[in-house]
């Protein structure tokens, strides 16, 4: 993924707007800074994760599966949650299920039906990196009071809702 790692200036910004007449300057600011922020926040997620020798992927099926009252959910309902296609939930699961951190099962009346449930050492790996990915957490989010915390919530809802714009 290409990163971004100089923001534009607000001279540059108000450059485009010269030629780009729909440009508002602080939206795209605002727009880019977020994109840049959130960027971030996901390699150093990686960076955290891959000390406990996991991916984001894998470890969000991880936390789908320990969210789920019987620790098991079809390959299906793991895609959809994850937002991933089939086959790659398939091949997230083939690394799992080679670790033993999750087991496939199949269906005791249809054995086409297949279930995948996390293991004890699926749930022993979660129980190593979460102290650590909370810790990490509460240190990356230390600058906001719950208020804060709740008016950022806000705002991202809000952004969240004008992403249709993209698929218009």
């Amino acid at each position: 993924m290409l990163q971004l790692r100089d923001l534009p200036s607000r001279e540059t910004l108000e450059k485009f707007a010269t030629r780009y007449p729909q440009a508002d300057i602080s939206a795209i600011s605002a727009f880019l800074h977020l994109l840049r922020v959130a960027t971030d926040l996901s390699v150093a997620l990686d960076a955290c994760l891959s000390r406990h020798g996991l991916l984001q992927g894998r470890w969000w099926v991880l936390i789908l599966l320990m969210r789920e009252e019987a620790l098991s959910s079809t390959p299906s309902a793991l895609a959809e949650k994850a937002g991933v296609t089939r086959a790659t939930m398939t091949g997230l699961l083939d690394g799992l299920e080679r670790d033993g951190l999750v087991a496939r099962e199949l269906g005791p009346q249809d054995r086409r039906s297949v279930s995948i449930r996390l293991t004890a050492a699926g749930q022993q790996k979660l129980d190593e990196v979460m102290p650590d990915y909370y810790s990490r957490l509460r240190a990356c989010m230390a600058g906001l009071d719950e208020r804060g915390r709740e008016q950022l919530d806000e705002i991202l809802n809000l952004i969240n809702g004008g992403i249709r714009a993209f698929d218009e």
